[in-house]
């Protein structure tokens, strides 16, 4: 399986539904793309595997949950858990980026400047969230590479 060059997937977890979004290091931007209801409380990995096979992305990045003060989240073991399967199951690197407010700042965002209702809300949420996680991983990417290029 070749890979887009460039191409990553972005994952907000959680234990009903998953937020997936693409994006490019070339255009340093990301788009949302599905939310994904999960299977008694387990990733739908035909859904995912979908994905993989459709984007063929270079690496995948999982937003990672924890408290203001570094501790772990009661959900910060099962995204980890999440991030070890996608490595195990798909053979490509997955980046941890920190998603803290990432949701709320998504609710905020539908919630102000679109006005969407509560039933649209609660399926695109994640899709933003995941949209959120990998444009900061973009950015900050974007920003090593002006670091190194100085």
């Amino acid at each position: 399986m070749s890979s887009y060059d460039n191409t990553y997937l972005g994952f907000d977890f959680g234990y009903k539904k998953i937020g997936v979004a693409v994006g490019q290091t070339i255009t340093s931007s990301a788009s949302p793309l599905q939310t994904i209801r999960s299977i008694n409380q387990s990733p739908d990995w035909q859904k995912i595997s979908h994905l993989i096979q459709e984007w063929r992305p270079s690496g995948l990045v999982v937003g990672i949950s924890r408290q203001a003060d570094g501790s772990d989240n009661p959900v910060t073991p099962r995204i980890i858990k999440f991030c070890h399967q996608l490595e195990g199951r798909y053979q490509l690197p997955v980046y941890q980026q920190d998603e803290t407010l990432s949701t709320f700042e998504a609710k905020q965002m539908l919630f102000d400047e679109v006005s969407v209702n509560a039933t649209k809300l609660w399926e695109v949420q994640d899709q933003l969230a995941a949209q959120l996680i990998l444009q900061s991983w973009l950015n900050d990417q974007k920003g090593l590479l002006s670091v190194k290029n100085k």
